[in-house]
């Protein structure tokens, strides 16, 4: 199952492509890099996130991920409105799988295209940063002999420095230490039936 939220330019509508990957369904890279390909883009950077098989001296099995996915596009969204308010950019795609991810397997993907290669580094460091720091995504660590629930460190540090219960994504922007977007991070937020619309299921 896709959980996923396509802005293609219409009317002038950014391109932005935020799919949550239920199911255990393996990401494609190469779908979003096609997205976000385009003649006049002159660069294209992309992240891949990948479970690695050892975390402080432990075995490392796989990870499990659960989401709020219509708090978690939105807070996306959000994200990539705010580094196309600080760079130039064409086309950004972020994916991120749900379920159980094995060790070598990609659990987040991000493909930024843009003219200039600064601003598409840039901005996908960015996107994955706050990616980590702010939306409501939860992994499990599974170990041979054991697990946890881990939280980001950046999703820590965002919550101390909010003095907030929660470090999730609101109704706003990003707020960016070297940029000028305002924060998306409340400590509550009511969801209703009108951001559901922005989401689309395909099985």
């Amino acid at each position: 199952m896709v959980f996923s939220k396509d802005c293609k330019s219409m009317a002038g509508e950014e391109n932005n492509l935020v799919e949550i990957l239920d199911g255990n369904n393996p990401i494609d890279m190469a779908k979003y890099i096609t997205y976000v390909s385009a003649p006049q883009a002159g660069a294209i950077a992309t992240f891949s996130g990948t479970t690695r098989d050892t975390f402080e001296g432990k075995t490392v099995v796989e990870l499990r991920y659960e989401a709020y996915v219509p708090m978690a596009i939105r807070c996306i969204k959000s994200i990539c409105s705010s580094a196309r308010s600080s760079w130039n950019l064409h086309s950004i795609a972020v994916v991120h799988r749900l379920g159980t991810v094995p060790v070598g397997e990609t659990s987040v993907f991000i493909a930024v295209s843009a003219v200039h290669r600064a601003d598409a580094l840039d901005a996908c460091k960015f996107l994955i940063d706050e990616l980590k720091a702010s939306v409501p995504i939860w992994k499990k660590e599974v170990y041979t002999n054991g697990e946890v629930w881990k939280e980001n460190s950046e999703f820590k540090e965002r919550r101390l420095e909010l003095g907030k219960k929660d470090g999730i994504c609101g109704r706003g922007e990003v707020q960016v230490k070297a940029h000028n977007g305002k924060t998306c991070c409340r400590a509550k937020v009511k969801v209703d039936d009108k951001e559901m619309g922005d989401i689309s299921i395909n099985k």
